[in-house]
Parts: structure tokens; C-alpha cells; sequence
């Protein structure tokens, strides 16, 4: 018997507009529950609601990013269903006629790129949130209800729960990257749920019901779901033949993340359980090829094609390209920051991603807000290439100037009033080199008599020389001094 995972994903983004999709009420996360709301978003009888156009453009500014075809035509639709975070008993969505489709979007797998291929990409408006922290109630926050959802339809071509984390985890940079969402999962920006089924060959194919994962807010919740799901259907199928697509009822699933297990919540409704139709306050909105043309010009560079250029043209590993392209102030800082210098891409790179990033993490902000200056950067990374100072140097003046006001800061003049510019100085490295081999005679018999502890103890002595110099020292010279002095078997400099 063999297997295949089979995942189509369908994704929420909460677009990064000030106000709802159909009312003027401002979006704060965290805002006292309930007010944030209006007689539109609430329903009330006579409101009637007004397309937030910057939505719209922002909706189809990821759609052209996904490859998507954008329609000349679309309208918006009454999808009904009663719950209590839906005061209007129905959400304005759209359904037959979605904004866009037809779109491929490519993930990296297995050191090649794979396509997903998008069914879909429609607008619609978010519901509020159902609070179950109060004892024998539940309360209503309708904060939510209106906010600017884009909701993306993938085909079923995802193959397995780590093609999905990867899916997730790109879709969520790409939107970033635009601007068109904070894409922050903390904050339900972006939220996931994939259709998992399985297809088992034995004997002959046979493939499980459907099951979507609702709401699932975290990568890792992706992919251990996915995982737990896969596994589950396979063996429920192995207990029961019947359970099987056409024959046993599709599901919809919540993932329990401490007991990490998917459990049963309802059957997965069909469209026709939602009663569509046309919403009747709402006009269509048709777009010409010269609107889409202008914002397919207006687009930058895309994660993706950033990312290959990075490698190609300044010999960025994979890793290091992808770190930096994480957020894309950093990516321009870093770019702007060797523009007249291509040769210390590799130090820029090693300051952004070591110190740099150690101290954007510890104050939850991307390294270009810390320091903005590519200027600065390039000086400093100058300094470290030149041997000016060197690189233990270099990163204590980015701490300094990080933690001062970061925003202008001369690294040269900075160090000399630090009294950290290396001493290249010849006789006075002879110097240093000449206490440390006085201090640690041990060291220097093994690094020249002892074959199995001569590199260690040669670069102990190196480090001796560097405590010594109070760091001042050229390294790579102290390197070569203390090579040639061992190599002199009578001791002599």
C-alpha cells in the first residue's frame, strides 16, 4: 500500500487598509471590544455600505504578484448564514465572479521551484470574534466584523505538510513584502486552512473525504495538522473501506494544538447551503486593461527574483539571501549599502545577520529601523575589509550606535575615540607575541612539537596575543608573525 497527501489551501490576508471594506470605521488591533463599530459593519436597518477602493488595489496588487488573471468584471455577493459574530446574518463576499483566478504561484522545493497553481482570489469582509473567557456566557467583540479579507484559493497541488509550511511561509513574505498586509499571525493577519485528503493505492486507488482545518494561525500548526490528518485518514480507511470520497461525508476540523490532534467540528458545507446571492447595495466593479497594466508597472521586484539575484550577483548563499529578504526594508538597506561597493557584500551581510540581527530581535524591529544609514553601513564595513579594525571591533561600534539614537553616527572617528583601530604596527606586535609565548610555553611545545595540538595551540596563541593587544592587534598579522616565529626552531623572532 502506498499514499499520497493531497492539500489545497485556502488562505484569509487582512489587507492593510486604515478603515473596513464597507464603512469608514477606523481598524485598531486591540481596541476596547466593540468600539470600532458603526450602523454599517453592525447591519443596522438603512446603513448601506461603500466600497473601500484602496482595498480593492491592494487585493489585486497580490493577486498580479500570484500570476493571477484580473477580471474586467466582478460583483459582489450575500453569502447567508446565521452565528452570533454576524449581526447582519450574512457576509458580503463574493462568490461566481471573484476578482481574480487563474494564477501560479512558486515555492522553492527540493532545490528547484514548484508552482501552485491559484483557483481564486476573491474579497470579502471578516466577522467579529465569539469571546468564551467569561464563565456560563459567550461575548461578541464586533471590532472585527468588516475588516478587508482576500481570500486565496490554491488547487490541490500541495504534496505534503512540509510543501504546505513552505506555501504558508512565502505567501506570508510576498504579502509583507508588498505592503498589502502586516501578514503578522499573532494578530490573525493571516490565517490558513488547508483541505487534506489522501489517496491510498492498494489495489487500486482509492481516495478519504475531504477535511478542512479551520483557523489555523502558526506555521508549525500547518504542518503538524497536516501530518496528524494524513495519518488519521489512512488508518480510518484501513478500519472502514466505506471511508472513502463519495461515500463517507467531507468534514470541517479544528486542530487542538495540546493535544495535537484535529477534532470534529461540523460537516463542510457546499455552496448551495449558503444561498448566494447578488448584494443589491452594491455596485459591480469592472476595470480596464490600462488600470491593470499601470499596476503591474508599479510593482517592484518580487521576493523570488530578488532573492536569485542576490545570489547570482553578489554571492549570497540561499540562507543568507533568504534572511535578509525577510523583511524588505533590510533587503533595500543592505542593497543601498553596497551600491558603490559590491566587494563587501560579504561583510555587509555577516554585520546585518550576526549583531545586526541579535539586536533587531531583542527589540522586535527589522535591522533598517535600528539603522538606517547604508552609509554607515558601507563605512563600517569598509573599515573591518581595510584591517582599519577589525571585526570583534566592528561589532561593538554597531552595538554603540545602535543603542545611541541610530540614526548618524562616523565609525572611523568613532573608534579612534574608542582606541579601537587595529595596530599594524610590526615591533609592537613582536612585542605582545613575545609575552604571550613567555606565558604559555606549554602552548608553544605542542603548536611545534606536537602534531595532534599544534593547530589548537596555534591559534590559542593568537587569541593570547589578542587578550594582550586589548583586541588591537591585526589578527591574520599576528597569524603569520607567530607561524613564523614556531617555524624557527631556535626560538628567535
Amino acid at each position: 500500500m502506498t499514499t499520497r497527501t493531497i492539500v489545497g489551501m485556502e488562505v484569509h490576508v487582512q489587507l492593510a487598509t486604515r478603515t473596513k471594506l464597507f464603512c469608514g470605521c477606523e481598524l485598531v488591533f486591540g481596541a476596547e471590544p466593540n468600539s470600532r463599530t458603526c450602523p454599517v459593519c453592525l447591519g443596522l436597518p438603512g446603513a448601506l455600505p461603500v466600497m473601500n477602493r484602496a482595498a480593492f488595489e491592494l487585493a489585486v496588487q497580490l493577486a498580479l504578484a500570484m500570476n493571477c488573471k484580473i477580471a474586467r468584471f466582478t460583483k459582489w455577493d450575500r453569502k447567508s448564514y446565521y452565528y452570533p459574530d454576524l449581526p447582519k446574518n450574512y457576509q458580503i463576499s463574493q462568490y461566481d465572479l471573484p476578482l481574480a483566478s487563474k494564477g501560479r504561484f512558486e515555492i522553492p522545493v527540493a532545490g528547484s521551484v514548484k508552482g501552485i497553481r491559484i483557483r481564486r482570489a476573491h474579497l470579502e469582509e471578516d466577522a467579529g470574534k465569539n469571546l468564551h473567557d467569561t464563565p456560563g456566557c459567550t461575548l461578541v467583540d464586533l471590532n472585527r466584523t468588516g475588516t478587508p479579507l482576500l481570500e486565496i484559493v490554491t488547487e490541490p497541488d500541495i504534496e505534503s505538510a512540509d510543501e504546505a509550511y513552505t506555501f504558508c511561509t512565502e505567501l506570508q513574505r510576498l504579502v509583507r513584502w508588498l505592503g498589502v498586509s502586516e501578514g503578522s499571525m499573532q494578530k490573525g493577519h493571516i490565517r490558513f486552512e488547508p483541505n487534506v485528503n489522501v489517496e491510498i493505492d492498494s489495489g487500486g486507488p482509492h481516495r478519504t473525504p475531504i477535511v478542512e482545518i479551520k483557523n489555523l494561525n502558526s506555521f508549525r500548526a500547518v504542518r503538524d495538522a497536516i501530518e496528524f490528518e494524513s495519518r488519521r485518514q489512512v488508518q480510518d480507511w484501513l478500519t472502514n473501506h466505506d471511508y472513502e470520497l463519495g461515500k463517507a461525508p467531507n468534514e470541517n476540523r479544528g486542530w487542538n494544538a495540546d493535544r495535537n490532534v484535529t477534532e470534529f467540528q461540523r460537516g463542510k458545507e457546499a455552496a448551495h447551503d449558503y444561498r448566494y446571492f447578488p448584494d443589491p447595495d452594491l455596485v459591480p466593479v469592472t476595470t480596464t486593461s490600462e488600470w491593470i497594466e499601470s499596476m503591474q508597472q508599479a510593482m517592484s521586484e518580487l521576493p523570488a527574483a530578488r532573492q536569485q539575484r542576490l545570489e547570482r550577483d553578489y554571492g549570497l548563499s540561499e540562507k543568507d539571501a533568504n534572511a535578509i529578504l525577510n523583511e524588505r526594508g533590510d533587503a533595500d538597506l543592505f542593497e543601498a549599502a553596497i551600491a558603490e561597493d559590491a566587494s563587501i557584500a560579504r561583510r555587509i551581510t555577516t554585520l546585518m545577520l550576526g549583531t545586526g540581527r541579535k539586536l533587531a530581535n531583542e527589540r522586535g524591529a527589522p535591522v533598517s529601523t535600528l539603522l538606517p544609514d547604508a552609509a554607515a553601513w558601507t563605512q563600517l564595513a569598509g573599515l573591518i575589509e581595510s584591517g582599519t579594525i577589525n571585526a570583534t571591533a566592528g561589532d561593538k561600534l554597531l552595538v554603540e550606535a545602535i543603542e545611541g539614537d541610530g540614526k548618524a553616527v562616523d565609525f572611523e572617528a568613532l573608534a579612534r575615540e574608542r582606541n579601537l583601530m587595529q595596530v599594524r604596527d610590526e615591533s609592537q606586535m613582536l612585542a605582545w607575541i613575545e609575552k604571550a609565548f613567555a606565558d604559555n610555553a606549554q602552548a608553544v611545545a605542542d603548536a611545534r612539537s606536537n602534531p595532534k595540538k599544534a593547530k589548537a595551540a596555534g591559534g590559542f596563541l593568537v587569541g593570547q596575543v589578542m587578550r594582550i593587544s586589548g583586541g588591537k592587534a591585526d589578527a591574520k598579522q599576528v597569524g603569520k608573525l607567530i607561524a613564523e616565529r614556531l617555524a624557527n626552531t631556535n626560538g628567535e623572532a
